[in-house]
């Protein structure tokens, strides 16, 4: 199984928006709530490559990006690819 880690805030549409598509495939995830934790803030900037915006998803420990790249891997089919190896 994938591991599946996301990076998010509490109010973010888009961290909701990508949360419901992984709810929606079955894929269970390990959150990361930033807000709450500033030094996770710090950590996912580093693993991002200096993106600061949320959310930010890594599977396997490789950084997919945010909502919006997550998305787009939905519609090419390419996202089952990466999940269900």
């Amino acid at each position: 199984m994938v591991k599946v880690e996301i990076y998010s805030s509490l109010l973010c549409p888009f961290c909701y928006r990508a949360k419901t598509l992984l709810k929606h495939k079955g894929v269970d995830f390990f959150e990361i709530d930033v807000d709450k934790n500033p030094s996770a803030r710090h950590e996912m900037v580093e693993r991002a490559n200096g993106r600061t915006s949320v959310p930010q998803i890594f599977l396997n420990n490789i950084g997919i990006g945010g909502s919006d790249d997550l998305a787009d891997l939905e519609a090419t089919g390419e996202l089952d690819r990466l999940l269900f190896p």
